[in-house]
């Protein structure tokens, strides 16, 4: 098969929609199926990431002042990621479509829904949508919501009635290095101690939220022993302050970016301190317990559904760090909670999505259009 991909990151989007289609192109590839990208050239673009993992790229012009104020009339509260009007990006991705025939067309982005998939098809043979929101319509043949606490149902009349869809965890697109550490993880679960902390607050973490919860665990009475692993990209705004603020604390904190080896820090850590976005299926995999900040709307749904889980608790947006951080650990410190939240977290998912939905992809894919 041939698919393409359209999805952006950006200092605004994050990184985590390219980042998981890239999960899955490295599987598609890993099966000798042939991939390519279609980016927007935003500020924080992943272009050089993409090229240097041997994809095909077609980087779309950058956005500029007007034709982002001409998106604010869009009845769509994320149609500014596009930075373009949807009719534009539909125009230049079919552009982009034209020199190749693909097979599938994957759409990661919460601006797009089925007025652009169907101007777009046309030059693909089925799309594919990747979605967290369930909040408009698309017009797929395969549909993937990896959310803990989404059900089929939330589709009903939002993807055409022969549409595939992909719903829950267990199809979490989680890169390959995770699945073979589970086993090796749990088991050193088994008698937890909290002696090691993950702290990973997004790529670009552009609010300084790292900052705040290092501000906020320098007021909690962790032993002098605990390690804190911090974890931030090489264009995170605050990257020096922070280093500044992990130097001062009295757990021994290191600062590491761009990290290539995210699966085997989890395995060592004792508990996480995250974003509730798709990391928290990388934890769930390694039964990593977690404390997940909110740290935007559409991570409230997953975030509640992971805390009723026991697998993680909660902490309600950035302001809430400062009150919330310390109770969080205290109650984690009870007898057993750690333990507690690990099994419930490793009956989430065991890492293994990614294959299955190739697999779907090559099903839907024999059938007849």
């Amino acid at each position: 098969m041939l698919v393409a991909f359209r999805a952006d990151a950006s200092d605004h989007i994050g990184t985590g929609h390219v980042m998981r289609c890239l999960t899955l192109a490295d599987e598609l590839t890993r099966q000798e199926h042939r991939c390519k990208f279609i980016c927007r050239k935003h500020q924080g673009h992943l272009g050089d990431l993409i090229a240097s993992k041997g994809y095909e790229l077609t980087m779309l012009p950058a956005p500029d002042a007007v034709e982002v104020e001409s998106s604010d009339n869009w009845n769509n509260t994320y149609a500014d990621w596009l930075g373009v009007p949807w009719q534009q990006d539909a125009k230049e991705t079919l552009e982009a479509l034209a020199p190749i025939e693909a097979d599938w067309l994957v759409v990661d982005h919460y601006a797009l829904d089925a007025l652009w998939e169907q101007q777009v098809a046309r030059k693909a043979g089925r799309v594919m949508v990747i979605d967290d929101l369930a909040d408009r319509q698309h017009e797929c043949a395969l549909l993937l919501d990896q959310n803990l606490g989404r059900g089929a149902s939330d589709y009903d009349g939002l993807v055409p009635e022969d549409c595939l869809r992909l719903i829950g965890p267990e199809y979490a697109l989680l890169r390959p290095e995770f699945a073979p550490r589970r086993e090796f993880s749990l088991k050193r679960r088994e008698q937890p101690e909290l002696k090691r902390i993950l702290i990973s607050l997004g790529g670009v973490d552009r609010t300084n939220m790292t900052g705040q919860v290092l501000e906020a665990l320098a007021e909690t009475a962790l032993p002098g022993e605990t390690q804190l692993d911090i974890i931030m990209g090489a264009s995170a705004p605050y990257l020096d302050e922070v280093r500044q603020q992990a130097a001062q604390l009295s757990p021994m904190a290191t600062v590491n970016v761009n990290v290539g080896d995210m699966a085997e820090r989890m395995c060592l850590a004792d508990l996480s301190i995250g974003a509730a976005g798709g990391t928290s299926w990388e934890r769930c995999c390694l039964g990593l317990p977690a404390v997940l900040v909110i740290l935007a709307d559409n991570q409230v749904p997953g975030a509640r559904a992971l805390e009723v889980a026991g697998a993680a608790l909660t902490v309600t947006g950035p302001e809430a760090v400062q009150a919330a951080l310390p109770s969080a650990l205290a109650k984690i410190g009870e007898p057993g909670c750690l333990q507690r939240m690990s099994r419930a977290a490793a009956a989430i998912t065991d890492g293994k999505g990614t294959a299955i939905v190739v697999e779907s992809m090559v099903v839907v894919g024999r059938r007849t259009p």
